[in-house]
């Protein structure tokens, strides 16, 4: 488990305690820190130094965990003054809750657990540390780069966004790499995280509900590299006028700067789960960090080539009748969709759900990939209607419906395409559900 010596005889509020949380909450009192911690659900209220359990006696504040060290209240109640910290989830919307107002009030600086992890930084053996942010690609890219330092032999973790907790994780060997998911919410919570290389894919429209608008977002983005020293390394694509300008930014920087730029032809033939033009530009910045950090060109090769990819992002789930069904689930805005659509010739696509804007602009370019759509969830009707005319489209309304339409539709050679440009929550709980139904309607294809 990471823990910091300067955390010592600190006092904590932690709000929120499902994994992160939970994990923040050891590791602080692993490291000699009081903690006051709350959750809505009071099955989440349970010591999250045991994993579980009955929670016994009281205290004026709430119930008190066994062991001491934690205490369990309800922040909205108690003055925060005094707090070193408040360490929230990157869910908790910091431009509404109340806590933040709250925090800010009684000047208690509002972190989150990258930030804990950048404190303990220094009590670890020797290491480097990968912060990879972007609007899209981030999660293949970064499970790209963790999986090259592994065929490399080079120890190291994937963690923040993805995978495990990271302060959850046991420290890596001297020499470790510590390869992290940065949200634009982590990274609004985090203060101290030097990245020995740090890495912005893209910038496009997402998450407005959070930001005042689409500058601010970006500024959020560009934090990543206003926390680095200027000597470590920074890789930027430059496809969007917000990445380009913050690459411009940081000219000064020289030969520590590296731009990918869009359009680079490349052969992918031997990488079978980085196909499309978007994965020739997450390959190109995995590349990029490996060789940043030493990694020799021969493991750069092998791990490219035995990349496996995600589950739910660009996922070959089944070829039946020479038909290849692809489950992009967790494509969940335009601009992630469209490469999905830019990468397979003829396209049965499967698009809706909880819509993020009223337009498919972004997908438009691709359009003439697309032989049928099929509109589901909430958005099924507005998207029915963006794009007739377009392309020939139908309202399925739900996924079984669409992959059955689909399946009767498509001809060999043909591609059934699940990448909804849409947040699930309408119909499932989220990405991953809705990857999970797709595939069992279409093993029920084959039943």
């Amino acid at each position: 488990m990471t823990v910091a010596r300067a955390w010592s005889g600190g006092r904590y509020a932690v709000l929120g305690l499902a994994r992160s949380g939970a994990a923040s909450v050891r590791a602080l009192v692993a490291g000699g820190a009081s903690v006051v911690a709350w959750d809505s659900d009071p099955a989440k209220r349970i010591d999250p130094r045991e994993g579980g359990g009955p929670v016994a006696g009281q205290s004026e504040l709430g119930p008190r965990l066994r062991g001491g060290g934690v205490e369990f209240a309800d922040l909205d109640t108690i003055d925060l003054a005094g707090f070193d910290a408040l360490v929230v989830s990157p869910g908790v919307p910091l431009n509404t809750h109340p806590i933040a107002a709250k925090a800010r009030a009684a000047n208690v600086p509002i972190i989150g657990d990258i930030e804990l992890f950048a404190q303990a930084r220094a009590d670890l053996p020797p290491h480097k540390v990968v912060g990879l942010t972007g609007t899209n690609g981030k999660s293949t890219t970064t499970a790209l780069v963790h999986h090259i330092l592994q065929t490399a032999g080079v120890p190291s973790l994937m963690g923040g966004n993805i995978g495990l907790p990271i302060l959850g994780a046991e420290p890596l060997p001297a020499g470790g790499v510590y390869v992290l998911e940065l949200s634009s919410y982590q990274i609004d919570l985090t203060q101290t995280l030097d990245c020995d290389v740090a890495v912005l894919l893209n910038v496009t429209p997402d998450h407005l509900d959070r930001y005042a608008n689409f500058d601010t977002y970006a500024a959020s983005k560009a934090r990543l590299f206003a926390m680095q020293s200027p000597a470590h390394e920074a890789v930027i694509g430059i496809g969007d006028d917000a990445s380009a300008a913050i690459a411009r930014s940081l000219s000064a920087r020289g030969e520590s700067l590296t731009k990918i730029a869009p359009g680079v032809c490349m052969d992918q033939s031997r990488w079978p789960a980085l196909q499309g033009p978007h994965n020739a530009q997450n390959a190109l910045a995995a590349i990029a960090v490996a060789k940043a950090l030493g990694v020799a060109e021969a493991a750069i090769d092998t791990g490219l080539e035995t990349f496996n990819g995600l589950p739910h992002r660009m996922e070959r789930v089944a070829t039946l009748a020479g038909v290849t069904y692809v489950d992009d689930s967790k494509a969940t805005n335009p601009e992630s969709a469209a490469p999905a659509l830019a990468a397979f010739p003829r396209v049965h696509w499967i698009v809706g759900g909880r819509a993020k804007g009223d337009d498919l602009d972004a997908c438009a370019p691709q359009f003439d990939h697309v032989v049928r759509a099929y509109t589901i969830g909430e958005a099924g009707p507005r998207f029915a209607a963006v794009l007739d005319g377009q392309v020939p489209v139908e309202e399925a309304g739900t996924l079984d419906v669409a992959v059955t339409r689909a399946a009767a539709r498509a001809v060999r050679g043909e591609t059934v395409l699940l990448s909804p440009a849409c947040a699930s929550f309408d119909q499932f709980a989220d990405y991953a559900a809705r990857g999970l139904a797709f595939r069992r309607a279409v093993e029920a294809l084959a039943a």
